[in-house]
Parts: C-alpha cells; structure tokens; sequence
C-alpha cells in the first residue's frame, strides 16, 4: 500500500527511516533539472543506460528510445537517443510526442475520481445506474467442451470493476472479436479510433449489448472498461471527455503537450512508428498492421493521433511527451497536487494506488491493481526492482512508466513500436535506474 504523510515533516520521518534522502520543506515538488548527484544518483552509473540503449540502436533493434528520471522533483536523466527517422539519420527529440495508448487510462481515471470527490458518484454504485443500457448485462460461458452460452449476470458492474478492469469488458479478441464486431466495434476503438464520426455516447451503450466474459467482480479482463468510465466522465460532469481533461488536469498542471486531437501545427512532432520484424529489427511503418498479433484484418493509420475525431477513447485515445506524463505522475505522487494546483486529496491518491483487486490474480508476479494502476505488492518485490507500494502501466504502443513513492521516482521509457521486442528494454530499464541509485 502506498503511504502519502499529511505533512512534510511525516514525509522527512519516512524517508529517514527508509534510508532515503529526504525532500525538502515546503510545497511539494515541481520537476526541475538537476544533477544525478544532488537527488542521490550516480552519473557513471546512470550511463549505463546510454551505453545499453546506443548498442541497442546500432544493432538496428531499437530506433529511438526516451526516457525521464526524477527523484523528488528533480530530473536526473532526460535524454533521447536514437533516430526518428533512422533512413534519413533524424534525431528522435526530446520534446517528440508519443502515441500513449493505454497510458490513457490513468489520466481518465484520475478524471473519474476529481468527480468521486466531488461527490457524483460512489464507488460501488452500478454503472447502470447512469447508463441504462447496463441494466440486464448478460456473461459468455465457456463449457469445458468449448461450446459457449450466453447467461444473465448476476448484477451489473460497478464503477470501482470498471476502475479494476474487474467488470468483464474485454477488447475484441479472441473468442470476443466477433460479438463485438455485430456491434460495430473493433479493435481500432482500443486506440481511440472509431472512424465513423460516433462519439463515446453513441459506441458505449452497444457496448453493453456484448456479453461480458465473466461474472463482475469475479476476475480481471482488461478491455474496454476505461473507455465507458470516460462516457461516465461526460454523464457527470456535463462537458466531453476532451473538454474535462483539456479543462480540469492539462491546464491547470501545464501539459501543453496532452491531446486526443494532435493539433496540426504539431503533428510534425509525432514520433514515427517502427515495427519489430522476425529477426527482431526494427523497420519504419506509416500502417500499424494488427495480425499476426491479433487475428483480425484491421489496419490502423499512425496518422489518428493528428486526424481529427469525436470518440474521446478514454482507455487509449490520448498522445503526450515525456514531460507532459511526468508532470502527471509527479502529481500522483506527491498526493493529488502539482505546482499549487491540487486535483487529488491524499487520500484518494492513496486509494487509487492501493490494491482493490484482492487475490484475484493479476499478472504472474505478484502484482494488483488498484483504481487505474497496477500495484506492486511484497510478491512482485521478489522478482522487480520497484518496491512493493509502486504503481504503474504502460501503453500497448511501445510506452511504459511506473512511480516510487518509497524512493520518490518518477520514470518513463518511450518507443512507438509493435511487435515482439526481443530487447526486453522495458524490462532492463527499472533495473539500469535501480542500480544508480547510490542513496
């Protein structure tokens, strides 16, 4: 469980006793450049991430690569290697801006519980409640010989299952591909894409129309539950999903940079995309092509992000830049509130990080989810760096991020690739900033 003190100087007594370096007095920290060495770093050993990125890069498996490290508050590395365009020998930028996918997620959820505190709605409360079309969902059961019946659920989700991805909302794969598809709705929506002009109040009730994969509450699915807590965003505040988020946590915090509709003016300053072919290199691509990865003919343009829509995908339709998420994320962790502008309280920063899933299972290290984030918990400690009471994800488009209340990090990884990326860079970057971390 993540600890959020009341008062700075219960955040001074924690750090201590942990062994940690101390954060200054005052108003929690805004992110600002600094030396490895003034927030507890090694330079040298931060270098390590160059030198793996850079081999990486020159053997033509990696692109471009950027990533961000803060510690509280601080930037100790902020660096983009590699090339945009590796034909042409361009420059990945610092400032490029990514296509976040489900890196979307977290955000909408913070939207939902700026409107929990507001009192709109209670976590337990039945999503049909506010959207009808919920009332009498019914689950796909799987018989052991394979064949398949559609029963009613015994209740309707919950806003809380929908936080978890415990309500039974899939995506469109698998033995789910086709019952959405009756419906209109493809894989394309998971990204934010609908194509057709439809907003998230004409997609999300024919959602309700597809069988659940299970009994609410009963086990986690990842799938399409974000974007309805995005419709439900738009029931309770009265504004679209663009509007809330433009109006109530980009502004206010200063992402500039945080669109579902990349301006043009800025398009050129979206990252290309790379897919990892069979021999794990990396080859440009302007069509994101699903299959093999998912047996479906869909193609999606890398243009979406730029191309103007009304579907406001909450669980994947958003692209940012580094700075911009990690402003986000600095927020998060110093409980709800980033350069005098609070969004949060504390404590329901400290319930959105906590584990809300209980035993169900998860991922097969250990860790939970909590109200929009994963959880590491003492099982997951046993096997990754980060220390049990971080929280984190990432976004299916090659982008992934995790924060360290403990310790008081910060850190994000970006690519925009697909595909298997046999560098397991993702996986080796926690282990790089760990390992710099000197006191």
């Amino acid at each position: 469980m993540t600890f959020v003190p009341a008062t700075a100087a219960g955040l001074v007594l924690v750090l201590l006793a942990a062994g940690c370096k101390p954060v200054p007095a005052g108003r929690p920290p805004a992110l600002t450049e600094g030396t490895p060495e003034s927030a507890g770093f090694s330079s040298t050993r931060l270098a390590r991430i160059d030198s793996l990125v850079d081999r990486l890069i020159g053997q033509g498996q990696l692109a471009g690569v950027a990533a961000l490290v803060a510690r509280h508050g601080t930037i100790v590395y902020h660096q983009a290697r590699g090339f945009d365009d590796v034909a042409a020998k361009t420059p990945l930028a610092r400032d490029a801006i990514f296509r976040i996918a489900s890196q979307s997620k977290a955000i909408t959820s913070v939207a939902a519980m700026m409107l929990y505190e507001e009192g709109k709605f209670l976590l337990d409360d039945p999503i049909a409640k506010y959207i009808p079309a919920f009332a009498n969902p019914t689950v796909l059961e799987i018989g052991s010989d394979g064949d398949t019946t559609v029963v009613p659920a015994v209740r309707p989700p919950t806003v809380r299952e929908l936080l978890t991805h415990t309500s039974g909302l899939s995506y469109p794969v698998g033995g789910a591909r086709d019952l959405y598809y009756r419906e209109g709705i493809t894989v394309l929506h998971t990204f934010g894409v609908d194509g057709k002009g439809h907003r998230l109040a004409d997609v999300i009730p024919r959602m309700a129309r597809v069988p659940l994969m299970h009994q609410p509450g009963t086990k986690y699915t990842y799938g399409f539950s974000v974007d309805v807590l995005g419709y439900l965003v738009e029931i309770w505040s009265g504004m679209t999903l663009d509007d809330f988020l433009r109006t109530r946590i980009f502004e206010p915090l200063g992402m500039r940079d945080t669109w579902f509709n990349v301006p043009a003016d800025q398009a050129g300053r979206l990252a290309n995309f790379y897919r990892f072919d069979t021999a794990g290199k990396v080859t440009r691509q302007p069509l994101l092509g699903f299959a093999p990865d998912f047996p479906i003919p869909d193609t999606l343009s890398l243009d979406f992000a730029a191309t103007p829509k009304v579907y406001f995908g909450g669980g994947g339709g958003l692209s940012s830049t580094l700075r911009d998420y990690a402003i986000f994320l600095q927020m998060m962790l110093n409980g709800g509130e980033y350069g005098g502008v609070r969004l949060l309280s504390p404590n329901t920063v400290r319930m959105m990080t906590s584990n809300q899933t209980g035993d169900l299972d998860i991922d097969p290290d250990g860790r939970k989810f909590g109200l929009g984030f994963s959880v590491a918990t003492e099982a997951s400690g046993r096997h990754d760096p980060d220390p049990p009471g971080s929280f984190a994800w990432g976004g299916a488009l090659g982008t992934t991020y995790w924060v360290d209340p403990k310790n008081g990090i910060v850190a994000l990884l970006y690519r925009q690739t697909w595909g298997s990326d046999k560098t397991q860079i993702a996986e080796r970057f926690p282990v790089l900033v760990y390992q710099a971390l000197i006191e």
